[in-house]
């Protein structure tokens, strides 16, 4: 985890992660989730420069030029890849997440209770409103990312499906996302925000995965580390194939 100057120490409860961190993690290539956050500019085929701007704004603010994420951040980020998987346009999703957020009222809309509960309908109620003002709520958008925002209309079990998905791993508080079980939803190892920075940890005693990892890798047993660490073993286990996992991501 990357290390911040004492004055410029993160909230605590947010969570902290680098681009590294939040690649491995999503398995989103880091130029994607920059160009999601910081914006980037094109050129049209006329030749004329266009602006897009961050689908938000992190939790944390960049210093030093490092580009830092908190933990709903890192959630969103998982919502916005699943929807790309789905077959939505990065434009689509965009106007998606700026309705949402005026629905939930909350800049992370994705990761909040309301949305687990309600996102089927807040999407549909997003499509109403495409289809009465296309011009002004699809402004920019392709054409064939217009027919699959209206194909996805008469399969709504299809975006209902992958936010139902996405919630199973995902702990909710009274208001949003507490915490992720990112083993396959395995509780053994969780990311809590209010824990270890939101590094991955053993849900039961704390340590972090990698710790046990990197132990595993020097002792050359997994018992041997279980006992120093007083861990189970079938938890060091878990945690050593959770990095592995990570390494080669």
């Amino acid at each position: 985890m990357p290390q911040r100057p004492p004055t410029n120490a993160p909230p605590f409860g947010i969570g902290l992660y680098n681009l590294a961190d939040a690649e491995a993690l999503l398995r989103i290539p880091r130029r994607n989730i920059h160009r999601w956050l910081v914006g980037y500019t094109f050129h049209r085929r006329d030749g004329t420069q266009h602006v897009m701007p961050p689908l938000w704004q992190p939790q944390l603010p960049a210093w030093e030029r490092h580009i830092e994420i908190g933990f709903r951040d890192l959630i969103e980020l998982r919502f916005v890849s699943a929807f790309l998987k789905q077959g939505l346009g990065i434009l689509i999703i965009r106007r998606c997440l700026e309705h949402a957020r005026r629905i939930v009222d909350d800049e992370r809309p994705f990761s909040t209770r309301r949305f687990s509960t309600d996102g089927r309908t807040i999407f549909l109620s997003f499509i109403k409103e495409a289809s009465a003002h296309p011009d002004e709520v699809l402004a920019d958008v392709p054409e064939f990312e217009r027919a699959r925002l209206i194909d996805l209309k008469t399969q709504q079990y299809v975006f209902g499906g992958v936010i139902e998905q996405s919630f199973r791993d995902l702990e909710l508080d009274e208001t949003a996302v507490a915490r992720w079980r990112p083993f396959d939803g395995k509780r053994t190892i969780v990311i809590d925000p209010h824990r270890a920075f939101g590094q991955p940890i053993t849900t039961e005693t704390g340590v972090p995965t990698r710790t046990l990892a990197d132990a595993v890798a020097a002792e050359g047993s997994e018992k041997r580390v279980a006992q120093l660490f007083n861990v189970p073993r079938n938890v060091v286990a878990d945690a050593v194939k959770f990095e592995r996992g990570l390494a080669a991501a």
